[in-house]
């Protein structure tokens, strides 16, 4: 209904809810945005054809170009963090993501005046901002890639939700990949059946999301999600 996977309000669950450790909900977060953006991608190509999205490639490869090594570096870094710190780190990204929610629903988002040479300097510092965050929480990171793609490089706000899908699968992927190499990867083998249950329904979800589009107004729904999203940063900050 707001036009992102649902990863970030998935991971409070995961943590909360399921009682899995950090570092194991964000291996499954990851695992499950994963399979929500895959199966999103035909329907985003229905609604918005390639001949469309081909003329902005070069913003794809400028925000690969740092995406794909935050993605390294922050998966890199979540699974040497002890988990008091990872959790705390999570309640901050999840403030983080409340505070862009917000902005880029509420406010104005314009275009940076800025020369060739500075844009793509600034889409590989946000590219890797970006890749870290992802990776860090598990999520495709497409709250943080549509306002950065309208900001940086004046794009329409439908044509950058289908290039920030085609940001973040290889980003996802590179964190997957980083993932794969810890021993806590295995929380996937052990839990294949939940993972397969949730994500079917992220997938319904995002079905019923569509058909419900605009049966409740931004107005309403977008506050009541960032204060479910504040309130879920203060239980992760206090999780044991």
């Amino acid at each position: 209904m707001i036009g992102l996977g649902g990863a970030e309000f998935r991971l409070p669950l995961l943590i909360g809810l399921f009682g899995f450790v950090a570092l194991q909900a964000v291996i499954l977060n990851k695992a499950m945005s994963l399979i929500v953006v895959i199966t999103a991608l035909p329907a985003r190509l229905a609604a918005v054809p390639y001949a469309e999205l081909a003329p902005h490639w070069s913003i794809v490869v400028n925000l690969l170009g740092g995406s794909l090594l935050g993605a390294w570096a922050g998966a890199t870094w979540a699974t040497k963090m002890r988990s008091a710190t990872l959790y705390k780190t999570l309640a901050l990204l999840l403030v983080l993501i409340a505070i862009a929610l917000s902005v880029s629903h509420f406010g104005h988002l314009g275009s940076l005046e800025l020369g060739p040479v500075t844009r793509a300097v600034a889409g590989l510092i946000a590219g890797f901002g970006i890749g870290v965050v992802a990776a860090l929480m598990g999520v495709a990171g497409g709250e943080l890639l549509i306002p950065t793609i309208v900001l940086l490089y004046a794009v329409d706000i439908k044509i950058a939700g289908s290039l920030s899908l085609a940001v973040s699968l290889p980003t996802m992927l590179v964190a997957f990949a980083r993932y794969s190499q810890d021993q806590s990867f295995g929380v996937l083998r052990a839990n294949g059946r939940f993972v397969v249950a949730m994500s079917a329904g992220s997938i319904v979800g995002t079905v019923v999301g569509g058909l419900l589009l605009g049966a409740v107004a931004s107005a309403v729904l977008i506050p009541l999600l960032v204060l479910l999203l504040l309130l879920s940063a203060v239980k992760v900050w206090r999780h044991n």
